[in-house]
Order: structure tokens, then sequence, then C-alpha cells
């Protein structure tokens, strides 16, 4: 991996982690539920550069996120944890197997319900142990994922777009 890589890994992890801490500090609609802005970050990531910088941006995101809220290896940072690493992994399957069939929307979207999922599954197997309670849960945590995951992709689209834009001038201006 180039020094360039390293530095721009970093560089977005900043970013998502300073986007992670800003969300903190809003009340959550729901005490359980996060809008997952830090995941839009991820998300341009991974279109932008790729699985690998996108898994390390994910997980130096929660790692020092939890590091820095004093949830380390805790319930949050676990659930936090298997969400992203799921819905980053199966974001970048889908993109790298078929690269034109999804927008950014709809990768969003596969990132959340993946988040989801995995989240339901964590909780089951470590916290709740009652199938019952996850399967009366399950519908209202997928809309909501599902509203965020689109949301959270319309404002990835943007970023990535501009992005795009921002590297073309600079390029021109550079010859």
């Amino acid at each position: 991996m180039q020094l360039r890589d390293k530095y721009r890994i970093a560089l977005l992890s900043a970013f998502a982690l300073g986007i992670h801490g800003i969300e903190s500090l809003f009340p959550a609609p729901i005490p359980w539920l996060r809008l997952g802005f830090a995941n839009i970050i991820t998300l341009a990531t991974l279109v932008l550069y790729g699985m690998y910088p996108a898994i390390m941006v994910t997980l130096i995101r929660v790692i020092l996120g939890s590091l820095f809220s004093g949830t380390f290896l805790g319930p949050a940072f676990l659930l936090s944890l298997g969400g992203g690493i799921a819905s980053t992994l199966a974001m970048g399957l889908v993109l790298s197997a078929v690269p034109r069939l999804f927008s950014v929307v709809g990768l969003s979207i596969i990132g959340a319900l993946f988040h989801n999922i995995s989240q339901l599954i964590i909780a089951y197997f470590f916290f709740v142990q009652r199938i019952e309670a996850i399967l009366l849960i399950t519908p209202f945590i997928i809309l909501l994922g599902t509203l965020t995951g689109t949301l959270n992709g319309f404002i990835s689209e943007m970023l990535i777009n501009n992005l795009k834009i921002s590297d073309q001038t600079i390029q021109n201006v550079s010859q």
C-alpha cells in the first residue's frame, strides 16, 4: 500500500469519526437508533477507492469511536462492529460482482439491510436470546434501516459526484 493510500484512509477515517462524534451529540429519535451518517464516508470510500480502504475506514471508525465514547468491547461496540463489517462486505461484494446493477442509493440500502440483519443476529445470540422479541422488532428495524439507508445513499451519491468533479478540476489545473 502506498503512502498516499494510507493518508487517504486516515483522512477518510477522521471524517467518518468526526461525523460519528457529531451525530452522537444529537438525541437519537429512538434510544437505540442511529441514523448512521458516518456510513456515508464508508460508502463513498468503497465506490471511489475499493473494498480494502472501505473496510479500514469502518474498522478505524468503529474502534476509535467506541474508545472515545467509552463503549469499547461493550454491547454497542459489538453491534456496531458486526453491522459495519457486514454492511461494508455486502456492499463491496455486490459492487464487485455486478458493478453497474445498483446505484449508490441501491448499494446503501443493501448495506443498511445487512447492517440491520447482522445486528439482529448479534443481539439474539449475545444479548436477547428470545427469538420472539427479535422477530417482533425486525420489521420496524428493517423499515427504519431502509429509510436511513436511502437518505444516506442520496447524500453519498452527491458527495461522490462532487468529489469526482473536484478531482477532475484539480487534474485540469495541474496540467
